[in-house]
């Protein structure tokens, strides 16, 4: 007789400011290098946290110990109020779903079925994952190639497939590894306005930027890292200072209001 095992249970609605997931005195070794060191921070429903730092600050090493991807050497990493650790991979895909900083496929799976991945941890009916797919093509705007191959994308086309298969699986808890570092302008924007507008629905985001300006007018909250550590953790406007940021970068650099809308700009000083 073969037995079965019980379906996992479906995450409980996140009130606004529940925290979803948090690190607790994290630390990380890849190797014999200690990539995270202590570091603390929390993810709450209802907010896009952005994760900046210059290369090799531990960001996408703290994104993938949020995703219980990496194992932490000490600390704890809890989602859903639970250590890490003690979900299954079922109850995971379900709780929380990850964009990698890069997407490879050796087959030759068309856009349609990239996309219908993220359909694979519930068990809804056809006509549900079918509305799924189609709501996150066209959020992502790759429906006018859903039969294209994969493989045959551009790498910007690529990065909003991949975007759409993790807004397909629905979960409350998204975590994207520089989703528009292969995107135009256009496409940049469109990628965290969709961060805002799952956020406003209720769930929590968690996005790793290398551009502050973006981070600067889409994040309710930034975490600044640098050598494994956070710098700064807070609002912006209230974190994003000219001393700070050209300490944390080692780039001068200037934050000023936009003289017609107020919003905080962000960039380097340059002597050209």
């Amino acid at each position: 007789m073969r037995l079965l095992r019980p379906r996992p249970s479906y995450p409980s609605p996140a009130e606004p400011g529940d925290t979803l997931a948090e690190a607790v005195d994290l630390r990380v070794r890849l190797g014999s290098r200690e990539v995270l060191c202590g570091v603390s921070v929390a993810v709450r429903a209802g907010e896009v946290l952005a994760l900046v730092g210059p290369n090799g600050a531990g960001k996408s090493t703290l994104l993938g110990a949020l995703a219980a991807d990496l194992p932490a050497a000490e600390g704890v990493v809890r989602i859903h109020g639970r250590p890490a650790t003690e979900w299954t991979a079922p109850e995971l895909a379900l709780r929380r779903a990850v964009l990698p900083q890069s997407a490879t496929l050796s087959f030759p799976f068309t856009v349609e079925d990239v996309v219908r991945m993220g359909r694979a941890p519930h068990a809804a009916s056809p006509a549900e994952d079918d509305l799924a797919v189609a709501a996150a093509m066209a959020a992502t705007e790759v429906s006018d190639f859903a039969v294209r191959p994969f493989s045959a994308l551009s790498g910007g086309e690529r990065a909003r497939v991949a975007l759409a298969r993790v807004l397909a699986q629905r979960t409350p808890l998204l975590l994207l590894d520089e989703p528009t570092a292969a995107l135009d302008l256009k496409h940049q924007e469109l990628v965290l306005r969709v961060c805002r507008e799952r956020a406003r629905a209720g769930d929590a985001v968690v996005v790793v930027l290398h551009d502050l300006g973006l981070a600067a007018a889409y994040a309710h909250r930034v975490a600044i890292l640098r050598a494994g550590r956070v710098a700064a953790d807070g609002p912006p406007a209230e974190v994003f200072s000219e001393r700070l940021l050209s300490e944390v970068y080692d780039q001068p650099v200037e934050v000023l209001s936009h003289p017609r809308t107020g919003e905080l700009l962000v960039n380097p000083r340059r002597n050209l």
